[in-house]
Formats: C-alpha cells, sequence, structure tokens
C-alpha cells in the first residue's frame, strides 16, 4: 500500500509540473510554380531540368509546368516529365502563366509576348549577343532575371560556365576525331596512339577550363599535347594537375607556327578579351598545316581565334580552308544535349529547392550569394554593373532596392 501510495503522489507532483508545449514550427518555405519552355533559339537543343531534377521539386510541394515536346532533343520525353510529378502544356502561353521561368537561352524577342509583369526568369544572359531591346521590354514589365552564366559561388567560381566548359573541351576532341578519321575530310587518321605508330599531335591554344578538358581527353587516349596560352600562371597550374606528360609554352608566334605545321589537330578555346576573342592564328599559319588536319574552334561562340574560322551550324557544321576542316559550331555544349541538360540540372535543381525554403526569389536573394551574383535585373531595375556600362545604362544598389520593396 505505502508503495501504491508514493505512485499515486509523484504522479500527482509530475501534473502539476510545468510541461513542454508543443507548438508548430514556423517556416518560411513557399511552394514555387516553375514553367519550362521548349527552347526557341537556334541550335539550342538543351533543356534546363531533367526529369529527376523535375521529381526533385515536386516531392518538396513544388509545381512544375513543362511545354510538351521541351525535353525531345535531350531524349527526355513528355512521359518521363509527368511520370516525374511534372504537368505537361501544350503551348508556350500556358508555360509562360507561371511565376518563375526556367530557360538555358535567353528570352527571345518572340518570348516576350507570353511574359507577365513582375515575373522572375532564370536563363543564360550571353551578354555579347543579347539584344538591347529584348532587355528593355523586360525591364519595362518589372521582370526579375537571373543569369546562370553570370552566378559564382563562394570560392569566385562560375559552377555552371565551368560544368559547360568541361563538356566543350571533352567534346571538342570527340568532334576531332571523329572529322580525322572521316572518308572526306580528314586523313584517315586515328585520333590518339598505338603500338608502333606514332602519337597524333594536339594543339590546345588556351589553358582555361576548356583547354583543361581538351588536354585531359586528348592525352587519355594517347596524344601528344601541346597547350599555348598567354598566362604562365594558367599553364603552371595545368601542368601541375595534369603531370609531366605535357607541352605547355606562351603564345610566341613562331613557336605556334611550328607547333601547328605538324600538327593533326587544333583546338581555340581562348577567353574573350573584352568581349570578342583575341585572333591569335593567322591565315598564314592555317596555311602551313598539313592536308587533312582538324580545327576546332571552340571560342567561335565569341568571334573565333583563328582567322579561317566562320560560324557553322549543326546541320553544316564543317568546311575545309587550305586543306584543313574547320568546324565552327558555336555552343559546342548543345552537340551533346543530354548530357549537357543533366549537368544543368544537377545545379539548378538543389538551387531552386533552396529559394523555395528561404521564401521565394527576394528572399532567396538575402541567402544565396550565387543568386545575388548572377542578377541582373530585379524589378526591372539594373542591378549588374557589366550590364549597365555594356548599354550606357545606370545601375541600381540591390540592397536599396530589397530594402524598398521589402
Amino acid at each position: 500500500m505505502e508503495t501504491k501510495e508514493r505512485i499515486r503522489r509523484l504522479a500527482f507532483q509530475a501534473a502539476l509540473s510545468p510541461q513542454e508545449e508543443q507548438l508548430a514550427l514556423r517556416t518560411h518555405e513557399q511552394s514555387l510554380r516553375i514553367g519550362i519552355p521548349k527552347e526557341m533559339a537556334l541550335q539550342e537543343r538543351r533543356v534546363a531540368l531533367d526529369p529527376d531534377a523535375v521529381g526533385l521539386l515536386v516531392a518538396h510541394g513544388h509545381e512544375v509546368v513543362v511545354e510538351t515536346g521541351a525535353g525531345v532533343h535531350a531524349q527526355f520525353s513528355d512521359a518521363d516529365y509527368s511520370e516525374a510529378g511534372a504537368r505537361i502544356a501544350p503551348d508556350a502561353a500556358t508555360v509562360y502563366d507561371n511565376d518563375l521561368i526556367l530557360k538555358v537561352a535567353p528570352p527571345q524577342e518572340s518570348e516576350l509576348e507570353f511574359m507577365r509583369d513582375r515575373q522572375t526568369i532564370f536563363s543564360g544572359l550571353q551578354l555579347a549577343t543579347h539584344p538591347e531591346r529584348t532587355i528593355e521590354k523586360m525591364m519595362d514589365r518589372k521582370i526579375t532575371a537571373v543569369a546562370w552564366d553570370f552566378m559564382q559561388d563562394r570560392t569566385g567560381i562560375f559552377p555552371l560556365v565551368r560544368a559547360m566548359g568541361e563538356i566543350a573541351g571533352t567534346t571538342s576532341i570527340l568532334i576531332a576525331a571523329e572529322y580525322l578519321s572521316h572518308p572526306t575530310y580528314g586523313d584517315g587518321s586515328m585520333l590518339g596512339a598505338m603500338t608502333g605508330v606514332a602519337p597524333s599531335e594536339v594543339v590546345i591554344i588556351g589553358a582555361g577550363t576548356v583547354g583543361e578538358f581538351a588536354t585531359r581527353a586528348a592525352i587519355g587516349l594517347g596524344a601528344s599535347v601541346r597547350v599555348f596560352d598567354s598566362s604562365p600562371y594558367r599553364l603552371r597550374r595545368l601542368r601541375g594537375e595534369i603531370g609531366g606528360r605535357l607541352w605547355t609554352s606562351t603564345l610566341h608566334p613562331k613557336v605556334l607556327a611550328d607547333s601547328l605545321a605538324s600538327a593533326n589537330v587544333a583546338i581555340g578555346a581562348v577567353r574573350p578579351h573584352q568581349g570578342r576573342t583575341p585572333m591569335i592564328v593567322t591565315e598564314a599559319m592555317v596555311q602551313g598545316m598539313r592536308e587533312g588536319a582538324v580545327i576546332v574552334d571552340v571560342s567561335i561562340d565569341s568571334g573565333g581565334c583563328f582567322e579561317t574560322s566562320r560560324l557553322t551550324n549543326h546541320q553544316d557544321p564543317v568546311f575545309s580552308e587550305f586543306g584543313v576542316t574547320h568546324y565552327g559550331v558555336a555552343n559546342i555544349p548543345s552537340r551533346v544535349p543530354r548530357t549537357a541538360s543533366m549537368a544543368l540540372s544537377n545545379l539548378l535543381g538543389p538551387l531552386l529547392q533552396k529559394v523555395g525554403e528561404h521564401g521565394g526569389i527576394s528572399s532567396g536573394l538575402e541567402h544565396s550569394p550565387m543568386i545575388r551574383s548572377g542578377l541582373y535585373l530585379y524589378r526591372g531595375n539594373v542591378v549588374n554593373r557589366d550590364l549597365a556600362e555594356a548599354f550606357g545604362w545606370p545601375s541600381k544598389d540591390l540592397n536599396l532596392l530589397l530594402a524598398a520593396y521589402d
């Protein structure tokens, strides 16, 4: 009996003690309505999100609307997106009836008629080629615009640009290998090396991301590689990462000309300077190259670094000049749209998920330095200095705008 009485008293005291109250946690998470239209830009075959990334966003409560056929070039069917939880829209107008639009290429002028006031768009900007009037119309509609090719992480790297550069560098070597062995355009050689046969010689101009991955791919095939760059630091870094099998040089015209004369393949991977790629390889240098050699000018996006280069397309990608095959297709990652789309999705999917967790784009700007670095329009106001200087527009302080619209 004493034991029962003791238990009763303890239970009574416990009932009188303060109890923890279980309250609902406040959350700032906001459900996003995301539209993914079919790309209209010439030669653009990528899609902004693959079905896996769509499934990730839908699983976190976001709504994704995909225009029918948006992923067809990347081998993603409407059924793939539907199974991932997306709603398939019959036309672009339905897709643009969403708060956030996700694209790969910058919006075309014809697409602006579908855009609503105060909408948000994630896409590339491609400042050197973007029409001024298109941006002005976006400003008139108070659009908030983020350029994925401007976005930087905390270390100063442009992660999406680097991902596309990795693809372009590796693919450029595969393209060169294809045309080097082509019965019409090449000399019938295999790019690489085998026992008893001298290795192919590859000259790569530029030691940035594109040049680095072109180097890795060429060495992986067994080729003899020479890399030229204006920066001894970049050459030293590349040689340190690749190893002793790499021959490097700064841009001495005579040394470059001699290397090109014996090269089977030349890759142009030079970064643009003040909006235009410097012309490094002259017509005379190309004329001195061997019959059946292949040039892949990845820099053609910004004008090209070979004097004999000219812009081509995926349907008619090459031409011959002085017996040398030239590949001048801009946007090489779009040649491998499935891989490129998946690479974009790996970065954009989780980024948009965090935007939703932070309560939308305005709150996301305060919590995500990466999105902030890519912002060029906020509610129609230019907040990117490079864009403002390029077109002679005034640039406004983003912090003041965020405070004003809070």
